[in-house]
């Protein structure tokens, strides 16, 4: 199969640790093991958020007064390259008689998107609600809660994906036989303009949409969105959370989760889903091999009301719904 595995940027930088690199290799090399067991049976294409790195840049680049803060989309493409550095070459380690590439990738966004003046995606590190309010006023941030814990988060615009710039070369080294690291942080966010130049803009596109869209436009049969935890879950945060086992998109679009979150996640899904009449999975980067052949996590299937939906292989697990 042809797979899309999209890590999570909790995955890299769990709750609750620093953002150290020591913290991030050590989680580096957990996912880059999984991902390896993936590749040895599959062709995969491996995408990864961005949010906490790339909050902790922009943090980074106002301690210093002496230059103006660069803008999202520089930041953006930094994370992009920092974490596919550490990525690419744990996976490199991990298979040594694999080619592995990383690749700078540009993302198309609408410069009209609604979503700029509606900040949903967060990045950065987690603050409490007072800390988070203090700094929200003094350096002009939209804050808002971040999971059901009492900690609240930055948040910045996240439009919607509409076209990747490098496709082409993307596919190139599919084709080459390369394991691929490309769209890393829901790519660099960038307009086009009439002519077909394209400019950065000052946004962090979700990681999952992003990953949804690259996953149909290279003909995926599974895209895995890979998190820190076992499986989406109904009534997170209370004691009525049950997991969810398989779903089709008509039912999973029922319920609502979390935007800052599992949302994005469950979004990206269904897109996938509906768009492909394949299958998407979500859960534990630890439980990648077992994803891919539908044995765990929370696996979205077709709704039987889509066009042209079959019967696809997702294993022996039921659903919970």
């Amino acid at each position: 199969m042809m797979i899309v595995a999209a890590l999570g940027g909790n995955a890299l930088i769990r709750r609750g640790e620093s953002q150290g690199l020591d913290e991030q290799q050590r989680n580096v090399a957990v996912a880059a093991s999984s991902l390896a067991a993936l590749v040895r049976e599959h062709t995969v294409v491996v995408t990864h958020g961005n949010g906490p790195q790339v909050g902790l840049l922009a943090l980074q680049a106002e301690s210093f007064s002496d230059v103006p803060p660069y803008p999202l989309d520089v930041l953006d493409a930094e994370s992009e390259g920092m974490i596919g550095y550490l990525l690419g070459q744990a996976l490199g380690n991990a298979l040594p008689s694999r080619s592995v590439a990383t690749l700078l990738t540009q993302v198309v966004v609408d410069v009209d998107d609604p979503a700029f003046a509606h900040p949903t995606k967060p990045i950065g590190p987690r603050y409490s609600a007072d800390d988070a309010r203090e700094r929200a006023q003094a350096r002009g941030w939209t804050v808002a809660p971040d999971g059901p814990d009492g900690w609240w988060r930055r948040v910045v615009g996240s439009p919607a994906p509409l076209d990747i710039v490098e496709l082409h070369a993307i596919r190139a080294l599919i084709d080459s036989g390369f394991v691929v690291i490309a769209v890393g942080g829901g790519g660099v966010p960038v307009t086009r303009s009439t002519d077909g130049t394209h400019h950065g803009v000052e946004a962090v596109i979700d990681k999952d949409a992003a990953a949804a869209l690259l996953a149909v436009r290279i003909g995926a049969d599974r895209l895995l969105l890979l998190t820190d935890v076992p499986a989406v879950e109904l009534d997170f945060g209370t004691p009525h959370a049950r997991a969810i086992g398989v779903v089709d998109t008509d039912t999973l679009a029922s319920h609502n989760f979390a935007p800052g979150s599992m949302g994005p996640k469950v979004d990206a899904a269904r897109r996938f889903v509906d768009a492909t009449g394949q299958v998407a999975v979500i859960g534990s980067i630890e439980d990648a091999v077992a994803l891919a052949h539908g044995d765990a996590g929370t696996i979205v299937v077709p709704s039987v009301h889509a066009a042209g939906a079959g019967n696809p292989d997702t294993g022996q697990r039921i659903s919970t719904l």
